[in-house]
C-alpha cells in the first residue's frame, strides 16, 4: 500500500539537457526511461530514481577525485623521478648464481 503524499515530488530536472557516453543526462543524472517517463511514474518510483540519481553522482565525483589523484602523482613522478616511492616490479631480477651458506 502505497502512502500518500502531500506535496508533488519534482524533477530533478536542472535545464542541462544533454547524454554522455552511458546515455544519461548530464544534468540530472537520469536514464533516457527515466526521463521520458517522469509524469507517469508513481511517487516511489520518482523517490526510487531520486536515488539512484544521487548514487549516480556519487560515483560520478568519487570517479572525478580518483582520475585527480592519479593525474597528480604522475606529475609528481615525472617532475622528480628520484621521489618516486612506487615498488617495481623484480622481473629484471638475476639470481641464477644466488647460494645459500
Amino acid at each position: 500500500m502505497e502512502q500518500l503524499a502531500f506535496f508533488e515530488i519534482p524533477s530533478p530536472c536542472i535545464g542541462v539537457c544533454a547524454t554522455d557516453a552511458r546515455g544519461y543526462c548530464k544534468g540530472c543524472l537520469r536514464s533516457r526511461d527515466e526521463r521520458f517517463n517522469w509524469l507517469s511514474f508513481t511517487d516511489a518510483q520518482k523517490y526510487d530514481v531520486i536515488r539512484l540519481c544521487n548514487q549516480r553522482k556519487r560515483r560520478r565525483q568519487l570517479a572525478a577525485i580518483k582520475a585527480q589523484q592519479l593525474q597528480i602523482a604522475q606529475e609528481r613522478a615525472a617532475l622528480n623521478p628520484q621521489l618516486n616511492f612506487e615498488p617495481e616490479s623484480c622481473t629484471d631480477l638475476d639470481f641464477g648464481d644466488f647460494e645459500l651458506d
